[in-house]
């Protein structure tokens, strides 16, 4: 019974097929079974380089996508025949009809033996050649490679028999053969060196930029640790400058005093006096990198000694206790005993406790009050060496100039 159909459709997958034959190959892989004619024909779209043929548009963009070909020939109004659901006749006229439509494409017999010697089947081989141009043994390996994953990739290719079959070009010698494979290797080498060569300059490039940036933000750094210890040496000149001001004030009231109770007349401060000479200060550059809590730290020694100017003894102890206690963990960071203190300790207490700079101190070089505030304790892991050797910078300072914390 002949139908009117010029394709099968599966119902499950929606895929046209030519024939029954087709169907049934499908339902054996896919295990569909709802089929049903179509008037719609199966698409037959050829590649005009290398007549492949496609049927559908998935495959022309994937045969695109692979070797570039992008132009194609519709052929599916001249290839569309009416399909029949019964069981096809096979006939020597039919057979030999096919075989003059379809026929495998010529192809270098010698290329083929090569590849074949490689492990290629020969349909491999015939395909890759074919689709390569037939041009040559390093152009069919690289047409495997990039379709080894292909479904046809093993099936003998068919051209139509009124195509006109190039002849096939002469098989090169040993010798060319040997020239060819040195040039390949010889063009592989040199594009190697010139990829060593780029990513070693691209290394270099980086080296360069890497130490630009170090060295300019060392010289940052320098700068800032420069202005930092300016300014820090300036607060120290002014207030030594402020503190032998007050003490020449005092000096002239004691003055003034003792010739008031010897009756002798004050001096007249309208008269001037010759004026104190100007020494130039002497700019340094030593490299002290000075802490970042050091400023917080002298403003703290000179809060105590300023709110206790009556008691240096008291004082000069104090400073002399935190020395202590910041240079037995600086010494010794690993010893727990050096770094818990308790407060209510009567020693502990007396020299320091009691007096609530002292505490400030101690908290700015990292001891934090635990267990509801009955020790004074520094963690081994939060232990800023550059810290401690600040404070106990300030200390030593604190307690060897007289001029300290005067005003």
């Amino acid at each position: 019974m002949s139908a009117t159909g010029l394709s099968l459709r599966c119902g499950d997958c929606g895929v046209l097929l030519k024939s029954v034959e087709e169907a049934q190959e499908h339902a054996e892989l896919t295990s569909h079974s709802n089929f049903s004619e179509s008037t719609e024909a199966v698409l037959n779209l050829v590649c005009t380089v290398c007549r492949k043929p496609c049927r559908s548009k998935t495959e022309t963009d994937l045969h695109t996508k692979r070797t570039g070909h992008s132009d194609f020939s519709d052929l599916t109004s001249e290839t569309a025949k009416p399909i029949s659901l019964d069981p096809p006749i096979s006939t020597d006229d039919d057979t030999q009809q096919h075989q003059e439509m379809m026929i495998v494409p010529v192809v270098d017999s010698n290329l083929i033996q090569e590849l074949e010697s490689m492990g290629f089947t020969t349909a491999r081989a015939t395909r890759a050649l074919h689709y390569s141009g037939n041009t040559s043994l390093e152009a069919a390996i690289n047409w495997i490679m990039e379709h080894e994953n292909d479904s046809d990739i093993d099936q003998m290719p068919l051209v139509p028999a009124s195509a006109k079959a190039e002849p096939p070009k002469p098989s090169l010698t040993e010798e060319e053969k040997r020239i060819k494979a040195q040039e390949l290797r010889e063009r592989a080498r040199k594009k190697k060196e010139e990829e060593e060569k780029r990513m070693e300059r691209e290394r270099e490039k980086e080296r360069i930029r890497v130490g630009k940036e170090l060295l300019e933000a060392k010289r940052i750094e320098e700068d800032n640790e420069r202005k930092r210890i300016l300014a820090l040496r300036k607060a120290e000149k002014d207030e030594e400058r402020r503190a032998r001001e007050k003490i020449r004030q005092k000096l002239e009231e004691d003055k003034a005093e003792r010739r008031r109770k010897l009756g002798l007349q004050p001096v007249d401060p309208t008269v001037s006096k010759p004026a104190t000479p100007v020494v130039p200060e002497k700019k340094s550059f030593l490299p002290v990198r000075p802490a970042t809590k050091a400023e917080r730290m002298r403003d703290c020694l000179r809060s105590l000694k300023h709110n206790h100017k009556d008691e240096d003894a008291k004082v000069k102890r104090a400073f002399q206790t935190l020395l202590t206690y910041v240079g037995n963990v600086a010494k010794n960071p690993d010893e727990e005993k050096f770094r818990k203190i308790r407060l209510s300790n009567p020693s502990f207490h007396d020299r320091v406790g009691s007096l609530k700079e002292g505490i400030e101190f101690l908290e700015l070089c990292g001891f934090e009050k635990v267990e509801d505030s009955e020790f004074l304790f520094l963690p081994r892991n939060k232990i800023d060496i550059a810290v401690l050797n600040s404070a106990g910078s300030e200390l030593n300072s604190a307690i060897v100039n007289p001029f300290f914390g005067v005003l």
